[in-house]
C-alpha cells in the first residue's frame, strides 16, 4: 500500500508501548523487551537496550595534529584507534563529561570546546544518544583511568587520520563522525 510517490500512508504514525518487561540491567545498560502496537493494528516484540547519552571529543594538539587513542576493544575483538568517549555521569553537563573523559583518556582538558553534532549511535534497537566535539588549546590534565581501561595515547596528522577512515581502519562510528564533521569545519 504505497503511495504514487514511494511513500507509505503509515511511514510516520508513531508506534505506541502497550506493554515493557524489564529483561536485564547492569550499570551500563539496561534492556527491557516491549510489546508495541504497530499503525496497522497489529503488535510486535521489540527488544530495546538503553545506555547513557554519551559523548566523544576529537582532541587537537595544533592545527594539523589529532591525538588519538587506542585500546582493545572486547566485543569487537581488536585493538582500535578512537577519539577519547565515555558516558555521561548522573548530574554531569555534557561539557563536564567531555573534560573528564579528555583528562582520564587522553590526560589533558580543553580550553575550547566546538560541539559537531549530536547523533543516534543505533537507531533500531539501541537508545544511545551521542555528542560529539572538537577540543583546543589542550593542556596537561590527568585523572586516572577507569579501572577496565588499558590506553595507549598517540598524536597523528589530522590528514593521516581521514586517510585512516578512507581505508577502513579506523571503524569506531563516534570517531569516524568526529572526523568528517571536523574535515568539513575545516574545509577539508
Amino acid at each position: 500500500m504505497t503511495g504514487s510517490d514511494g511513500s507509505h500512508p503509515h511511514a510516520r504514525t508513531p508506534w505506541k508501548t502497550r506493554s515493557t518487561r524489564p529483561v536485564y540491567e547492569n550499570p551500563w545498560i539496561k534492556v527491557r523487551e516491549d510489546e508495541a502496537l504497530l499503525p496497522d493494528g497489529r503488535t510486535t516484540t521489540y527488544g530495546v537496550v538503553e545506555c547513557a547519552e554519551c559523548i566523544g571529543v576529537l582532541p587537537f594538539v595544533d592545527r594539523d595534529t589529532v591525538l588519538l587513542v587506542g585500546q582493545y576493544r572486547y566485543v569487537a575483538q581488536g585493538f582500535f584507534w578512537e577519539i577519547p568517549t565515555g558516558a555521561q555521569h548522573t548530574g554531569e553537563t555534557l561539557e563536564e563529561a567531555v573534560q573528564r573523559e579528555l583528562a582520564e583518556e587522553a590526560g589533558h582538558e580543553a580550553g575550547r570546546l566546538t560541539k559537531l553534532c549530536d547523533f543516534y549511535t543505533s537507531k533500531s534497537i539501541l537508545r544511545e544518544i551521542a555528542h560529539v566535539y572538537l577540543a583546543e588549546d589542550l593542556r596537561p590534565a590527568s585523572r586516572p583511568p577507569d579501572r577496565t581501561e588499558f590506553i595507549e595515547r598517540r598524536t597523528f596528522p589530522f590528514a593521516e587520520v581521514l586517510r585512516m577512515v578512507e581505508r577502513s581502519e579506523i571503524k569506531d562510528s563516534l570517531t569516524v563522525i568526529a572526523l568528517l564533521h571536523a574535515a568539513r569545519l575545516r574545509g577539508q
